[in-house]
């Protein structure tokens, strides 16, 4: 991430922490894992944020960023 965070937009916890994990989520009812995600997240009241690298790799594993394939 470009600019370090230092406190959460959300609740404004200043212990919000770098972390690398197998992140999971649903897209039309469909269960996906993005292995080894890294993202910031505060302990306090679980906001997520992602930084630029994390949304590209969300994009490679998501449903929802598979495109047909022509005929």
């Amino acid at each position: 991430m470009i600019n370090k965070i230092s406190s959460c937009p959300t609740c404004g916890s200043n212990k919000i922490k770098k972390i690398k994990r197998d992140y999971s989520d649903e897209y039309n009812g469909k269960n996906y894992i993005i292995p080894d995600l890294e993202f910031e997240e505060c302990p306090d009241c679980g906001e997520q944020l992602f930084d630029r690298e994390a949304l590209r790799k969300m994009e490679k594993f998501s449903p929802a960023f598979k495109h047909k394939k022509a005929a």
